[in-house]
C-alpha cells in the first residue's frame, strides 16, 4: 500500500472538503517545492544487495544536525520480504548507509512512520496483508515489535482488516491514527495506549475525488502542525486500476483546523509522474519535501 512536534493527526463529523470561495489560505511554505536539480538523492542498491528495490513510504527526521532516514527494500527474487533500512545524512542530500542493515528483518515490515516520544522513537508499519504494527527503539536503529494494532468502529467491532499506511499524531497526550482500507479512503481513530484504537467515525476522513488525481485511490503519509493548522501529505491515484498501474502516484497535501475536516490544497498534486509518498522535513532554512517512492527525491521552497 500504498516531523516534528509530534508526529505522524467535542467531534463534529463531516466527510467532504470544503471548496470554492472559502477555501482557506495554504501557508506557501507547505505547499510550494521545486525539485532539486540532482535528483534522485537517494536510491536503490546494486543487483547483489538486499535493497536492490526501495518501494512505499520511508521517512526522515532531522534530529541534532543529523538526518536520519528509515526505509524499505527487498531482494527482486525476494519480493514477498521487505525489511528495514537505515540512513543518515549531515545535509540531507549525500546519504550513508547504516553498515548493519537491515536493521529490522525479524516481520514484514513496510510504508513505515517514524517519530520520538518520550526518549523512544516509535515507528508505525504496515505488516503481512496490511495489518498496522508498532514497534519501539531507543536508538532509531534496534528495534522491538510490539504487535499488531487492534482498531474498532464505533459500535466496538473489530475491524478485521486489512488496515494499512499508519500514520499517527500526538498532540496534548491525545493520539490519532489515520489508516486506509484498500487505498479506499481515509479514517482516523484515537487510543490512549499506542495499539488499541477506536474510529472518531465510521465515515472517512478523506475520500477520493472528486478530482481526478486522486479519484483512484488515496492514503495518508504524514501529519505535521505549522502555524496553528494541520497539514497532511498523502500519495494518490487517478488511477482505478491501480494495482496494475505502476506509475500511477503522484504527492498531494490537504489542510485542516481539528483533524477532521479536511481541506484539499487546490495546486494539487504537488509532485505528479509516480514520485509519491511524501514527507515534508522541517531545516532550519524552511521547509524540504521529499517523496519516497520508488526512489528518494528532494524539493525545496
Amino acid at each position: 500500500m500504498r516531523l516534528l512536534c509530534c508526529v505522524v493527526a467535542a467531534f463534529i463529523f463531516c466527510s467532504c472538503e470544503n471548496t470554492g470561495n472559502n477555501t482557506p489560505e495554504f501557508a506557501p511554505e507547505m505547499v510550494n517545492f521545486n525539485p532539486y536539480s540532482k535528483n534522485p538523492v537517494f536510491t536503490h542498491g546494486d543487483s547483489t544487495a538486499w535493497d536492490q528495490i526501495i518501494r512505499e513510504r520511508g521517512f526522515i527526521l532531522n534530529e541534532d544536525s543529523v538526518y536520519k532516514m528509515w526505509y524499505n527494500g527487498h531482494r527482486d527474487e525476494d519480493s514477498a520480504i521487505l525489511y528495514l533500512g537505515y540512513a543518515t545524512s549531515k545535509d540531507g542530500i549525500n546519504w550513508t548507509r547504516y553498515a548493519g542493515n537491515p536493521i529490522f528483518d525479524k516481520r514484514w515490515t513496510e510504508d513505515m512512520m517514524v517519530f520520538k516520544l518520550d526518549g523512544k522513537y516509535h515507528m508505525y508499519a504496515e505488516g503481512t496483508h496490511d495489518i498496522a504494527h508498532l514497534l519501539l527503539s531507543d536508538d532509531g536503529i534496534h528495534w522491538e515489535d510490539q504487535g499488531d494494532l487492534k482498531i474498532v468502529n464505533t459500535k466496538g467491532d473489530t475491524l478485521p482488516g486489512p488496515y494499512g499506511t499508519p500514520t499517527v499524531y500526538v498532540e496534548d497526550g491525545k493520539w490519532y491514527l489515520f489508516y486506509e482500507i484498500n487505498d479506499a479512503a481515509i479514517w482516523l481513530a484515537t487510543s490512549t495506549d499506542k495499539i488499541n484504537w477506536t474510529n472518531v467515525s465510521d465515515t472517512p476522513v478523506l475520500k477520493p475525488g472528486p478530482e481526478k488525481y486522486d479519484f483512484g485511490a488515496v492514503a495518508v503519509n504524514q501529519v505535521i502542525k505549522h502555524k496553528g493548522k494541520y497539514y497532511l501529505y498523502y500519495h494518490a491515484s487517478a488511477d482505478t486500476g491501480w494495482q496494475t498501474n505502476p506509475g500511477a502516484w503522484n504527492s498531494n497535501a490537504a489542510m485542516s483546523t481539528d483533524l477532521i475536516h479536511w481541506t484539499k490544497y487546490p495546486g494539487n498534486p504537488l509532485v505528479d509522474g509516480d514520485h509519491s509518498s511524501p514527507i515534508v522535513v522541517p531545516t532550519n532554512k524552511g521547509m524540504r519535501l521529499y517523496t519516497m517512492h520508488p526512489e528518494v527525491w528532494m524539493y525545496e521552497n
